[in-house]
């Protein structure tokens, strides 16, 4: 019988949880974003204009199987910290496991952190790093935490003593070596690698199609992420039990 593919979130977390409709990050390539806007949910202006579903807030959960991983569209940001640690509280209550997957901002963490102390065995962060270049992260990311900032982050969450991890996908730059060593120290689990999926469509559908800057930086990360860059990048990382690979790199290794 042939095993089914995982991919996606489900490599994560067998179920997805949000609280938010939009992101103020407001990403260039977000997948949420471009999707959205395909059903009409939402324009390229408005997406970054957070709603709370308020119907959400105070949902009740049961205990289920596997981790729950929370956000999946939207980060934890500071306009509505409050209400994403409310949500994060009914999750952890019922017993359930979190992966805590977000552009984190160092407030925001320091509130989860010493709020959720004692539900540290049931939380897993991930901390989303594309580029240990800040520059690389503001062209892409505009209103989202710099390198720094986002590296203060884990190494709160270390420090404090949850499980963290860390999602290069993403990848913004080919200076992965930079980031790897940069963040590896204060990571427990694992740094996930990935090619940015669909991008031209998701640049488009965004409104970046005419953006000439944005068009040509993504067609640079087209020419870096060659099929011979991603399989040195495995070869030189494949004995590190620590680095796993994301299925836009499976597919280059043709071991999916």
């Amino acid at each position: 019988m042939k095993t089914k593919t995982i991919f996606g979130t489900k490599e994560w977390a067998g179920r997805n949880e949000n609280l938010i409709k939009g992101c103020s990050h407001d990403c260039k390539y977000c997948y949420a974003k471009a999707m959205n806007i395909q059903h009409k949910h939402n324009t390229k202006d408005d997406w970054k204009n957070e709603i709370v579903n308020q119907n959400k807030l105070n949902k009740g959960f049961r205990k289920y199987d596997g981790k729950i991983m929370f956000p999946s569209s939207h980060d934890i940001t500071p306009e509505h910290l409050n209400e994403c640690m409310t949500f994060l509280y009914h999750i952890l209550e019922a017993g359930n496991e979190v992966l805590i997957v977000t552009k984190t901002h160092l407030n925001c963490i320091k509130a989860i952190c010493d709020y959720f102390n004692g539900y540290k065995s049931q939380i897993l962060f991930r901390f989303t790093i594309g580029s240990s270049d800040s520059n690389v992260l503001i062209f892409w990311e505009p209103n989202a935490p710099d390198f720094e900032e986002r590296l203060e982050s884990l190494k709160y969450a270390f420090n404090n003593g949850f499980q963290t991890s860390v999602s290069c996908e993403p990848m913004l730059d080919d200076k992965i070596d930079d980031l790897i060593n940069k963040v590896f120290p204060y990571v427990t689990e694992t740094i996930w690698i990935g090619k940015p999926n669909k991008l031209r469509e998701r640049l488009s559908m965004n409104g970046f199609k005419n953006d000439q800057a944005t068009q040509n930086e993504a067609h640079r990360l087209f020419q870096l992420f060659s099929d011979e860059y991603i399989l040195s990048l495995f070869n030189q990382y494949k004995s590190n039990s620590k680095i796993m690979w994301k299925d836009s790199i499976k597919k280059v290794l043709k071991i999916i």
